[in-house]
């Protein structure tokens, strides 16, 4: 293979697996949740907490620079049918996240939700006004934080990023199968053992420190995360298996490629572990 196409490769490579974990983190129901309001005609872009440590404060913060403008934010124990508890938001100054030191120096309305055990949710929305004029924020689709344990960044780290190598290289397989390279099978085992060990192994680790189990999908539960780990998984565990006895067979990897997209379209964490208020016990396969 000539050094040209060899670039080619690895760029296309490189550029679809940053897509599709791009795309995951856009989608995946624990990630901030981007709403844009109009108030007293000025626009404002807030990006409102769906994921807590148990132990920090779930503090719901609102960068607003003009002191004229207040809010109140209401919540509830999700699924539960009980009143709304509202709270007028407090003003003071806080930083921007910066790479290095506190970062610049903003105005933000911030209100702490109540701590919850593992897996527990509360839902949320805020009124914000300004005078006589107001805006509601997410108050017909109210936003939901779910807490979870602390989980050793000696496992977090690994995890996250074996989940990285097996799509990076994943992906390559399948791309030096299409152009019918000869490195397919090396990179198909290098797959095969870093998603066995980041999905399968230390996966769920991660998930017995933040929800209290190590396995909840099939046969246990509906676990969307674990059940299209294994899933995946055991198409690379039939590629690794083909190519072996076939170093020439395109189509297995390619197959398992795709299947490996089609795990990352489907968002982090959707269909995951959720505390039920009036039982005490962790259901999953929910879909919000």
């Amino acid at each position: 293979m000539n050094k040209t196409k060899y670039f080619f490769l690895w760029t296309l490579t490189a550029f679809i697996t940053i897509s599709a974990m791009f795309y995951q983190r856009m989608t995946g129901p624990t990630y901030p949740k981007r709403i844009n309001v109009e108030l007293a005609g000025k626009d404002y872009e807030f990006k409102l907490l769906r994921s807590n440590e148990i132990g920090s404060p779930c503090d719901i913060n609102l960068e607003v620079a003009d002191s004229n403008v207040n809010a109140n934010i209401f919540y509830k124990l999700y699924k539960v049918d009980e009143p709304w508890k509202e709270v007028k938001m407090q003003r003071k100054t806080s930083y921007k996240k910066a790479f290095f030191g506190k970062g610049d120096e903003i105005e933000i309305l911030t209100a702490t939700l109540p701590e919850q055990p593992s897996a527990g949710k509360v839902e949320y929305h805020i009124d914000l006004y300004k005078g006589s004029q107001k805006v509601s924020i997410a108050a017909d689709d109210p936003v939901v934080v779910r807490f979870k344990g602390f989980v050793p960044r000696s496992v977090l780290i690994p995890h996250v990023l074996l989940m990285i190598i097996s799509l990076f290289v994943g992906t390559r397989a399948g791309i030096e199968a299409i152009f019918k390279g000869d490195k397919t099978f090396k990179f198909t085992r290098i797959t095969l053992i870093a998603f066995g060990i980041g999905g399968l192994i230390l996966g769920p680790i991660v998930q017995k420190y933040a929800f209290g189990e190590l396995w909840t999908g099939w046969p246990f539960g509906g676990d969307w995360t674990d059940n299209k780990t294994i899933f995946a998984w055991l198409f690379w565990l039939v590629a690794f298996f083909v190519l072996r006895k076939k170093p020439k067979n395109r189509i297995w990897p390619i197959i398992a490629m795709l299947v490996l997209f089609a795990m990352y379209m489907i968002p982090h964490s959707m269909g995951g572990s959720e505390l039920d208020n009036e039982t005490g016990k962790i259901e999953t396969g929910v879909r919000k």
